[in-house]
C-alpha cells in the first residue's frame, strides 16, 4: 500500500496496483484538486474521521447501467401519484448535511467528516458536485450527492427522511438521464441499490469505461 506526499497530487495507477480489498494508497489531504484527480482515476476515499484518510478502488465495482434500472410496481404507482417532487442543485448544503447524518445499518458513526464535507461543497461550487432533492410538502425528505465526469455519475451517499424517497429521487435522477449518463458508480454494494438494478462489474471494466469518458470530453 503506498502513502501519498501531502505535497505532491499523484496516486497508484488502479489498473495495475491492486491493494488488499481494494485498497490502493493512504494518507495525502482532501483538496478538491486530489478528490477530484482521484475520481478521475476511479479513486475515492472512504475512513472514519480522526484516522488516516484512506483511498480505494474497489474489485470488482458496483454500478448501474442506466438502461438496465429496474422500478417495482409499486415504487412506479408512487412516482405517478407525485408523492415526491424533485429538484437538482437547489440544496447541495442540506442533502450533504443529512447524508453525514443519517444513521446506517451496522455503523456506530458516519465516514462523512466535516473536511471531507467541506471538500465536496467547494467541489460543487466549482460546478464538478451535484446534488439530488426530494421534497414532500415543502421538506427535504431525501436526496443523493456525487460528482459529475462526462457521461459518468459517481455517486456518493444518500438519505431519506420518509420511506422511498431516495429510492423515488434515484429513479427519477437516472430517467431523466438515460441519454446523457453512460454510468452511475455505487462504489460498494448496497441492497437498496441492487434492487434498482445496480450490479458488480470487473474493476477493469469499469476503468475502460471512465477512461474512455475521460478521453471524449
Amino acid at each position: 500500500m503506498v502513502r501519498l506526499d501531502e505535497n505532491e497530487i499523484s496516486f497508484p495507477d488502479p489498473e495495475v496496483y491492486d491493494g488488499h480489498d481494494g485498497l490502493i494508497a493512504f494518507g495525502g489531504d482532501l483538496s478538491i484538486e486530489r478528490i477530484w484527480f482521484a475520481y478521475q482515476l476511479g479513486i475515492f476515499p472512504w475512513y472514519n474521521p480522526g484516522e488516516e484518510i484512506l483511498w480505494w478502488c474497489p474489485d470488482p465495482r458496483f454500478v448501474l447501467l442506466p438502461e438496465e434500472i429496474k422500478v417495482s410496481k409499486s415504487m412506479r404507482k408512487i412516482l405517478n401519484r407525485n408523492v415526491f417532487t424533485f429538484s437538482e442543485n437547489r440544496d447541495f448544503r442540506g442533502v450533504i448535511k443529512n447524508c453525514q447524518q443519517s444513521h446506517r445499518k451496522g455503523q456506530s458513526g458516519t465516514w462523512l467528516s466535516d473536511e471531507l464535507m467541506d471538500s465536496f461543497i467547494q467541489l460543487h461550487e466549482y460546478g464538478l458536485a451535484k446534488s439530488i432533492e426530494v421534497w414532500q410538502e415543502g421538506e427535504l425528505v431525501g436526496g443523493f450527492y456525487g460528482l459529475q465526469i462526462g457521461n459518468v455519475f459517481c455517486g456518493e451517499s444518500m438519505f431519506a427522511k420518509v420511506s422511498n424517497a431516495s429510492k423515488a429521487g434515484f429513479i427519477h435522477f437516472v430517467e431523466s438521464n438515460k441519454n446523457k449518463l453512460e454510468l452511475i458508480d455505487c462504489q460498494s454494494h448496497t441492497e437498496h441499490l441492487e434492487s434498482l438494478g445496480a450490479k458488480m462489474i470487473p474493476k477493469k471494466e469499469f476503468l475502460k469505461i471512465l477512461h474512455e469518458n475521460n478521453e471524449r470530453r
